[in-house]
């Protein structure tokens, strides 16, 4: 018997995270120039970095040497300040996904439950069953939650429910009433962990307060990061509020000094600028205008989306996606999600959301089976 032998069952039978192909990496395999790559592929945000943040992060370059603050107090404050939530109501992550894991690790145990939806994020089912609990995969309604289904298929042995909202892959969106009424039903002793990554990016009349429900609702943890509309995903960090109580059981599974100290330098610069936030939202409702308009013309169907991305139907995916990796664009395919006939293609500036169409235009030339639909 090898060591490996030893591994248990249930990591030995995960399928790891695949994220959006690096530029390097292209760059490599097609002899191209880096720099004359578009990326589409991870929603990242396409103004680049909040000169805050910047001028932030280089002064905490100095202090590398030293252990960050791992209980991370100055964040904790500006995270405080703009929220309105005391600092023993905050986790902080690295990113989001570290959230997630530190509500599985807190809240699943071996052979427990764990609700999430059809076409719904990936790292649900990954932190599901990296602890061995069970994960149930509630089929999607129009490529979203379905509430109801998933409220149905509650059983005792539920510990957590994760919801995205809005969604990734899909960009589909729950209404804020229909989701109080949802956590509402919910078992006090069951955990929601309402995942609002692209929260920034849902129009203001469709808003909600999900972080007012905290005090009406103490199994409820909103999971947020800083990788999308504040522009910090290559430092990882993000956050999850909910009760104290629920906080300090995800603190105490939670590694020292997850989040470093340049992240947190940046997250308090960029935190305190609400300008980059709007500017960065601004420039998203304008980039979504034009890659709607743009698969329109192309008579491509998509998801009506309310993220930082759409995603369209495209029929043999996986031969576009090819052909535009060979235009130099990279977008994301998401077969892996049970959409094996959509790609996802994240909003970028103004030109490269034109070079991506371009380039899909003439990835689409020539297809035999090229879907021929309305828009959605």
């Amino acid at each position: 018997m090898n060591v490996e032998d030893r591994a248990p069952a249930h990591v030995k039978a995960i399928a790891p995270y695949q994220p959006g192909k690096p530029i390097s990496e292209l760059a490599r395999e097609c002899g191209l120039d880096e720099a004359a790559i578009v990326k589409l592929a991870s929603n990242e945000n396409p103004l680049g970095v909040n000169e805050a943040a910047l001028i932030a992060m280089t002064r905490a370059l100095a202090e590398v040497t030293r252990y960050p603050d791992g209980n991370g107090f100055d964040m904790k404050c500006a995270l405080s300040a703009k929220f309105g939530i005391e600092r023993e109501r905050i986790v902080l992550g690295n990113g989001s996904n570290d959230v997630l894991e530190l509500a599985a690790r807190a809240f699943l145990v071996p052979q427990s439950v764990a609700l999430y939806s059809q076409h719904a994020f990936a790292v649900y089912p990954l932190v599901t069953q990296a602890v061995g609990a069970r994960g149930i995969e509630v089929p999607a309604r129009e490529f979203g939650h379905d509430l109801d289904a998933i409220l149905a298929a509650l059983t005792p042995d539920t510990r957590v429910v994760f919801i995205a909202n809005p969604n990734n892959p899909t960009g589909t969106f729950l209404d804020g009433s229909r989701l109080e009424r949802f956590i509402a039903a919910v078992p006090t002793d069951v955990l929601v962990v309402l995942d609002e990554a692209y929260t920034d990016y849902v129009p203001k009349s469709l808003r909600y307060d999900s972080i007012a429900w905290l005090a009406r609702y103490p199994n409820l943890v909103v999971s947020r990061t800083l990788a999308k509309a504040y522009g910090l995903a290559g430092l990882r960090v993000g956050f999850g509020l909910g009760s104290a109580q629920v906080i300090d059981l995800m603190n105490r599974v939670r590694q020292p000094f997850n989040v470093n100290s340049i992240a947190q330098a940046g997250a308090v610069a960029v935190l305190d600028d609400p300008a980059f936030l709007e500017r960065s939202y601004e420039v998203n409702l304008a980039g979504m205008r034009q890659l709607t308009a743009g698969l329109a013309k192309l008579r491509l169907s998509w998801i009506p989306s309310f993220a930082n991305f759409v995603t369209f139907k495209v029929g043999p995916a996986d031969v576009v996606y090819q052909r535009l990796l060979a235009h130099g664009v990279i977008v994301r395919p998401i077969a892996s999600y049970g959409m094996p006939e959509y790609l996802r293609v994240s909003v970028g500036t103004h030109p490269e959301n034109q070079r991506f169409l371009d380039a899909l235009e003439g990835a689409l030339d020539g297809l035999s089976d090229r879907p021929a639909e309305r828009p959605a």
